[in-house]
C-alpha cells in the first residue's frame, strides 16, 4: 500500500463542542410582529429551537449558519495565523512526513513516536465494536505498519490491497516506531495540579487572585480565555501543562535522552479527541528554540485516524494485535484510567488530595450537585456545617461564560473549577468519531469503554515516582517546574469591522 496524501489540510469543525462535519451556528433570530407579545423560545434536548405563540402552537426555527471565514472575522476562536499552523497539523501532513522520513538517508531519519489519548481510544473502540485493550493493541500494529505492505492482519482476511498478509514483522521500522498512551503523562498533570492547588489555597489571604484555580487542560478554553478575558482571567488559570504537552516534554526530553537522540531527531505525533489540541501544540511556549522543534510536531484527531484506516483499506478489527509500548521498563504493560469522568478526573483528584492535605479528611465518595444543567455541577466539603472546599465543573461555553461573569462580579464561591469547552467534556470532543444512534446512547457507550480499564492512583505509580526522582531531580526542582508547567498570554483582537468600537 502507498500513502496517499492530499495537498492541503481541511479546516473543519474547529469550534469546540461540535462533532466532525457539523456546522457552526449563531443564535436564531425571531422577528417580533407588531401588535403581538414577545415570542417565547423552547429548546429541545436535541438542540432544536421552537417558537411558541400565544395560543401554545410551536413552530420549529431554522438555525442561522455561518462559514469558517465568518468565524475568523471576529478573532474569538481562531486567527488566520493559527489556521496556517493547523495546516501543519493533519493526517495528510503526517503521511507526507512519514513518506519523506522513509526516503531520507539513514542518518537523517527521525524516530517517530505516536501518543494516543484514552478518549480517542474509547471512541475508536466504540466505532469498531471492540474493547479498549484490543483496540490499543491493534491500533499499535496499524500505526507501526502505516503505509507499508506487510501490515499484520488476521489470517482469515487472505489478502488486502495487493499486499501479502500475515504476521510479518518489519525489520527496520521506517514508519512509526513507538506508540504510547497519554494516560501515563496525565499522572504528572494530576499530581502537579493537586500540589498547585494546595499552594494557591494556602496563599489566598495575601493573593486575592490565587483562587479559584481554573483547570488548564482544555486548549479551547485557554484560547477563549486569552483572547476574550486576557489579563483578568489568566492569573486564575492553573499553570500545569495538559497531558498532551507533558507527553511532549517526556518524549522530547526523557525518552530522547534514553534513545541517545536530540529532541529534533524525534517526530512526535499525538492522537486527540479535540481540534483545539492542534492549536495547543503550535503555541510558542512549547517550541524548543535550541533545537528548533516542537514538543508535539503533529496532532491528528480520532476522526483522522479513521480516515487513515479507510485510506489504507484497513478494518481495525481485522488487524493483528501487538504488545503495548511503555516509556519505562518499570511502567505497567497494560491499560489504566483515572476515575472522575472522561475529561481526566481533575476535580476529583484535586478534591481528594486537598481534603486530606489541608484538612486531614479522607474522602470516600464524591457527591455531585447538578445546578442549571448536567454540565454545571458542584461538589462541597463540609465539617460541622462549615464549608471547607467548594468545587465545580463547567463544561460548554454557556456555563463558562456564566462562571466568568460571576468571577468578574466577585460572586464566585468556588475554590476550583474543572473547565472544558466541549459540552459533556472531552469524550464529546469535536475530533471524535460520530457514531450512529442517539447522541446520549453514543456518549454513554464511549464513557463505559473509557472507564473500563483498571483505575490507578497517580501517587502510587512507581514509574512516575522514578521519573520525578531520577530525571526531574525531585518534585520541587526547577527542572520539574520548567518541564511540567507553562504560562499564558493575553491576546489582542484584530481590528476588524466586527469588533471596532465606533
Amino acid at each position: 500500500m502507498k500513502v496517499k496524501c492530499q495537498p492541503r489540510a481541511k479546516l473543519l469543525s474547529l469550534v469546540p463542542g461540535l462533532l466532525p462535519s457539523q456546522e457552526c451556528i449563531k443564535p436564531v433570530k425571531v422577528d417580533k410582529q407588531a401588535g403581538k407579545a414577545a415570542a417565547k423560545i423552547r429548546i429541545e434536548a436535541d438542540g432544536s429551537y421552537f417558537q411558541i405563540d400565544q395560543d401554545g402552537g410551536a413552530q420549529k426555527l431554522e438555525k442561522a449558519k455561518i462559514t469558517l471565514n465568518d468565524c475568523l472575522a471576529c478573532s474569538g476562536c481562531i486567527t488566520s495565523a493559527e489556521s496556517v499552523l493547523i495546516t501543519q497539523q493533519s493526517h495528510e501532513e503526517l503521511c507526507r512526513v512519514l513518506a519523506a522520513n522513509k526516503a531520507a538517508a539513514p542518518n537523517e531519519q527521525k524516530l517517530v513516536v505516536v501518543s494516543v489519548s484514552p478518549q480517542s481510544r474509547a471512541s475508536l473502540a466504540a466505532k469498531c465494536k471492540m474493547g479498549v485493550l484490543e483496540t490499543a493493541k491493534k491500533l499499535t500494529t496499524f500505526l507501526k505498519s502505516l503505509g507499508k505492505c506487510g501490515i499484520a492482519v488476521l489470517p482469515q482476511r487472505g489478502s488486502m490491497g495487493g499486499c501479502q498478509t500475515g504476521f510479518e514483522t518489519p525489520g527496520l521500522r521506517g514508519w512509526v516506531h513507538y506508540v504510547f498512551d497519554t494516560t501515563f503523562s496525565r499522572n504528572f498533570s494530576l499530581l502537579e495540579s493537586q500540589r498547585e492547588f494546595v499552594r494557591r489555597f494556602r496563599r489566598q489571604t495575601e493573593d486575592r487572585r490565587a483562587l479559584p484555580m481554573l483547570a488548564s487542560a482544555c486548549p479551547g478554553w485557554i484560547c477563549y480565555a486569552e483572547k476574550t478575558h486576557g489579563s483578568f482571567i489568566i492569573p486564575y488559570i492553573s499553570t500545569t501543562k495538559s497531558p498532551q504537552q507533558v507527553m511532549g516534554s517526556l518524549v522530547k526530553g526523557y525518552f530522547a535522552e534514553q534513545q541517545h537522540l536530540t529532541p529534533d531527531q524525534i517526530y512526535h505525533v499525538t492522537v486527540m479527541p479535540c481540534y483545539d489540541k492542534k492549536l495547543e501544540a503550535s503555541r510558542p511556549d512549547f517550541f524548543n528554540q535550541q533545537y528548533q522543534t516542537r514538543d508535539v510536531d503533529c496532532v491528528i484527531t480520532t476522526g483522522e485516524v479513521l480516515k487513515l484506516l479507510e485510506q489504507e483499506g484497513v478494518s481495525l478489527p481485522d488487524v493483528a494485535p501487538a504488545p503495548l509500548d511503555t516509556m519505562l521498563s518499570s511502567a505497567a504493560e497494560e491499560l489504566s484510567t483515572h476515575p472522575g469522568g472522561g475529561s481526566g478526573g481533575y476535580l476529583e483528584h484535586i478534591y481528594r488530595h486537598a481534603a486530606k492535605e489541608l484538612f486531614g479528611i479522607h474522602v470516600d465518595t464524591i457527591e455531585y450537585k447538578p445546578l442549571k444543567n448536567k454540565d454545571f455541577q458542584e461538589v462541597t466539603l463540609q465539617r460541622d456545617g462549615e464549608v471547607l472546599l467548594q468545587f465545580a465543573l463547567a463544561y460548554g461555553f454557556r456555563n463558562i461564560q456564566n462562571l466568568v461573569q460571576k468571577l468578574k462580579r466577585g460572586k464566585s464561591p468556588y475554590h476550583y473549577v474543572e473547565v472544558m469547552a466541549c459540552p459533556s467534556g472531552c469524550l464529546n470532543g469535536g475530533g471524535q468519531i460520530k457514531l450512529e444512534g442517539e447522541p446520549k446512547d453514543r456518549l454513554q457507550l464511549v464513557e463505559r469503554l473509557y472507564e473500563s480499564p483498571k483505575a490507578e492512583i497517580p501517587e502510587e505509580n512507581q514509574a512516575v515516582a522514578e521519573l520525578y526522582e531520577h530525571w526531574l531531580g525531585g518534585r520541587d526542582s526547577e527542572k520539574a517546574l520548567g518541564t511540567l508547567h507553562t504560562e499564558y498570554h493575553p491576546v489582542e483582537k484584530a481590528n476588524t469591522g466586527f469588533n471596532i468600537k465606533w
